[in-house]
């Protein structure tokens, strides 16, 4: 039988924990799965392999993530915190939709509404990803991830259009992607 990692979200409030602890003792901090503010430019279009331009340098060595674009794209819509959490990226249904960073999957389904067929990636106690509306998911809950690894195919599951909504959270908090990718 499947093990399944607790997973809550309160999405009135943007703030998901899971239990990812090894004893599973006790549960891992809060975490968002939302995105930011300043809108991008729809004529973006990401190179996922380029290295960031943006370390979270405020946070501690072993809580910095060096993040990259999940997919390659034009911007859609931006972060804006009423509106939108994260980013709307343009694709083809089946375009590789890839991990932003090395960690761990805490939810991989389609039970988040408005969020299609889901990855949450948890990469440390301070950051999260989540990866929505894909037409297929290529990883399980639980399963270690490295960054660039292929996680699900682009799809419009819940959503209007083919397209990548990524959100990045911070301590439980949408911040805004656009800050933490590196330029093109």
């Amino acid at each position: 039988r499947r093990r399944h990692t607790r997973f809550k979200c309160d999405w009135s409030s943007d703030v998901c924990s899971s239990d990812l602890s090894p004893a599973a003792s006790a549960p891992a901090p809060a975490v968002n799965v939302a995105s930011v503010k300043q809108p991008v430019s729809s004529a973006t279009t990401p190179n996922p392999s380029s290295p960031a331009n943006n370390l979270t340098t405020a946070d501690s060595p072993e809580e910095a993530v060096s993040f990259q674009w999940p997919t390659r794209g034009n911007v859609l819509a931006g972060f804006d915190e009423v509106k939108n959490k994260g980013l709307d990226i343009a694709g083809k249904a089946g375009d590789p939709v890839l991990a932003a960073a090395d960690g761990k999957v805490v939810y991989a389904g389609s039970g988040l509404r408005g969020y299609g067929n889901l990855v949450i990636i948890k990469h440390n106690n301070t950051y999260l990803t989540a990866y929505a509306h894909n037409q297929s998911l290529l990883v399980k809950e639980d399963q270690a991830i490295k960054r660039g690894q292929k996680i699900a195919e682009m799809g419009n599951s819940d959503a209007d259009q083919v397209k990548l909504h990524f959100e990045i959270r911070r301590q439980g908090k949408p911040v805004d992607p656009a800050k933490y990718l590196p330029s093109n």
